[in-house]
């Protein structure tokens, strides 16, 4: 027993020794004081964190707790310097749960580089919740090049308790506590220092003549930007040259003087080489390369442009590259410049330049637009340069967004004035548009029902003494979507916004008069606001009368699908409720159970970094069929409230051999997004790749048409009615 004991004492002695010697400590057992989270974690969110005693093994693990019933977030992290290489980058960790609910709890792992997040995940779509003992998670995720420093975390968001314990990360299957670091070397542009405190340029009086070299500058930086080989190799950071050209180029007396300055900054990037790689446009492309703009130039400038582009870059792009995998744009090396938060003259119209040419190049929808997108540089300058503080910045930038209309493309990062300006207190109640009529539909809250005093159906009228359909009026042109349904779906969730406590309103409830009331409004974090309907955590599928199979996607986990194809084996039908987005990814999963044969149900746009401006089709994508096929009848349910990955999603059933597809025009956004980064810490998104059906048909801006259009009404929300859902019952029984 003795020697036992004493192999014992050794082990421990020795695992004690090889903790103390890991690089980091992702164990959480080191703790140099014990009023302080273990060595090296801290706080992100707004959380109660701890080290506590319950541990996966050890002595100690970081733990969240939360009360909170609203939509923050508590994260305990740890960051590591990115001194490594690879392909593929791998978090595991072992989580313990208590009673989470109204949220999810899970691993977090973000890869940061070029001041910008290059890749995430938080485990949201597992929709972890509910009472779990020990078990063991993992993220993995494609690792960038650019990275520069990785995040590592547990996080719970909603209600509850989470323990996180004994994380590993690993790159290409090796350890990064034994793995060894590597000195990346910076290239000329990430040398480039000089205007990281402001361009000192600053233009004020523009005439029209000034506007249209402007126009012209900012369509020449970037072409030279996506087409010049030495741009494309790092030399030159492209956003600091701009500033070393723009004062010389502002004062020019003439257009002979204009090109001149232009061709000599050209010839100053060094001779180019001819281009043997360089291939023309594919006759087929869908979109290609607009270089009309190009051809309306005197002659020596016309021909030094085209000679750029007879001889582009043909390898890596300093400045952007294509998803492996995917094929929707990255955008790399876009410093967010976030410490100037109400950016200089040089800089917001180096904002635009970026993302007028961002979306010349590389937008996969460029050709759905409502306008002539030649005509936005023109139209906007003005605009940047005469945004006088950090709200007007950001509204105009808001603006040319949404000219682009892409429901994915928003300010979701950095603007702060327009989220202070929609108000920092929410109304308790949920409002949609029905019958064009602003309508309450649910509470957001239950425990509130009764001290709000409107009911399920009233109608509200006027916020403030000013009519509905004027505030919306006002307020479109700074909510970007690719239709109006969906437009209005987003406004709705801010019509009641205010930085007051109160807001009065007009509204009429049932056939009475109209009547106005003072409502209360409450902060965000008091609410439970989720996606614009309420979130359940109750099971994800069930059999409704007549022997008719329902799923709603909204909770959906992976185990759940092969239980739906046994349980739901034998019923009559299938109704799959897509009124909200997916918690799981199941194109393929659930949908090949619907498919008799492999079906074609998709194609795709890729851009291409080697001729940029060229969007050319993808084969199309099959629904595999595996094994048994489900020989009911198929009925999902859409509307606006089905965007991105849930229209893909009802692409894939839509391919089923018994499929009818009921509600109303569903957010027309699909398509991988692509991450941009604008002066003043700006983030905002494109779809970023093209999405249509096989046989070239658009689903930008035009959503998922229904087979059968349903929209709910007023008398049937008043009645608690789900008229979709009626519908689709009433279409199976007819059968």
């Amino acid at each position: 027993m003795k020697k036992i004991l004493i192999a014992l004492l050794t082990i421990i002695s020795f695992s004690c020794q090889a903790q103390k010697t890991e690089k980091y400590n992702l164990g959480f057992e080191n703790q140099k004081e014990k009023k302080t989270l273990s060595d090296g974690w801290f706080k992100w969110g707004n959380y109660e964190l701890t080290i506590d005693a319950t541990a996966h093994s050890g002595k100690k693990s970081g733990k969240i707790t939360s009360d909170q019933t609203g939509s923050s977030f508590g994260s305990i992290a740890y960051k590591i310097p990115a001194n490594y290489v690879g392909k593929r980058i791998k978090l595991k960790g072992y989580m313990k749960i208590q009673n989470v609910e109204n949220g999810f709890a899970g691993l977090l792992l973000r890869v940061d580089g070029n001041v910008s997040t290059l890749a995430f995940d938080n485990m949201q779509n597992q929709n972890v919740s509910g009472t779990k003992d020990w078990q063991k998670y993992s993220i993995t995720l494609d690792y960038p090049e650019e990275a520069e420093n990785i995040f590592i975390a547990g996080i719970l968001s909603g209600k509850g308790e989470a323990w996180f314990d004994d994380f590993t990360l690993s790159i290409d299957g090796k350890n990064i506590q034994t793995l060894k670091e590597v000195e990346k070397e910076l290239s000329k542009a990430q040398l480039d220092k000089e205007f990281d405190n402001g361009s000192s340029i600053e233009l004020s009086n523009l005439t029209s003549q000034n506007i249209e070299n402007l126009e012209l500058l900012g369509r020449v930086w970037g072409f030279l930007k996506y087409h010049h080989p030495e741009i494309a190799k790092g030399n030159y950071n492209w956003d600091y040259e701009f500033f070393r050209f723009l004062p010389k180029y502002i004062v020019v007396k003439n257009n002979i003087e204009r090109d001149k300055l232009i061709i000599n900054w050209i010839n100053s990037l060094g001779e180019l080489e001819k281009c043997t790689k360089c291939k023309s446009t594919d006759e087929d492309a869908l979109i290609k390369p607009d270089l009309k703009w190009i051809d309306k130039q005197d002659e020596l400038l016309k021909g030094k442009l085209l000679y750029v582009y007879s001889n582009r870059s043909q390898e890596k792009n300093f400045y952007v590259s294509m998803n492996q995998g995917v094929g929707n744009p990255d955008f790399k090396n876009e410093n967010p410049y976030s410490s100037m938060s109400y950016p200089d003259d040089g800089f917001r119209l180096l904002s635009l330049f970026r993302y007028w040419n961002m979306i010349n190049y590389f937008f996969p929808y460029k050709h759905l637009m409502d306008d002539d997108w030649n005509s936005k540089l023109s139209e906007y300058l003005p605009l940047f340069l005469n945004a006088k503080n950090e709200l007007e910045y950001e509204m105009a930038t808001i603006q040319i967004i949404g000219d682009i209309h892409d429901t994915h493309a928003n300010l979701w990062g950095g603007a702060d004035k327009i989220d202070e300006w929609k108000g920092a207190n929410y109304s308790p109640v949920h409002v949609r548009f029905i019958e064009n009529q602003l309508v309450v539909t649910d509470y957001y809250n239950e425990e509130l029902k009764n001290q709000v005093g409107l009911e399920i159906g009233d109608i509200i009228t006027k916020v403030n003494d000013v009519p509905i359909e004027t505030i919306v009026k006002e307020k479109s042109k700074y909510y970007p979507a690719s239709n109006q349904p969906t437009r209005l779906r987003d406004i709705s969730a801010d019509l009641l916004r205010s930085n007051s406590n109160t807001i009065e309103i007009e509204f009429v409830s049932g056939n009475s008069n109209s009547q106005t009331k003072t409502l209360k409004l409450y902060p965000k974090d008091s609410l439970d606001i989720y996606r614009g309907y309420r979130k359940s955590n109750d099971k994800s599928f069930k059999i409704l009368d007549n022997n008719i199979g329902y799923v709603t996607l909204q909770n959906i986990k992976e185990e759940d699908i092969s239980k739906i194809k046994r349980e739901f084996e034998d019923t009559k039908a299938i109704i799959i409720d897509i009124r909200n987005y997916p918690s799981t990814f199941v194109p393929f999963s659930l949908g090949s159970y619907f498919v008799s044969s492999s079906t074609p149900f998709v194609k795709f746009t890729n851009g291409n970094v080697y001729n940029p401006g060229e969007f050319t089709f993808t084969s199309n994508l099959e629904i595999p069929s595996q094994g048994k096929t489900y020989r009911g009848k198929l009925v999902v349910l859409v509307n606006e409230l089905s965007q991105s990955q849930a229209e893909y999603t009802s692409m894939a059933f839509r391919a089923g051999d018994n499929t009818t597809i009921i509600g109303s025009t569903t957010a027309g956004a699909d398509g991988n997004v692509s991450t941009i980064m604008l002066p003043g810490g700006l983030r905002t998104m494109i779809s970023g790749i093209g999405v249509n059906y096989p046989n070239g048909g658009e689903t930008q801006r035009i959503g998922i048409v229904p087979d059968i259009e349903v929209k709910p009404t007023i008398e049937g929300i008043r009645k608690g009615k789900d008229e979709l859902l009626e519908k689709a019952i009433e279409t199976i029984m007819k059968e």
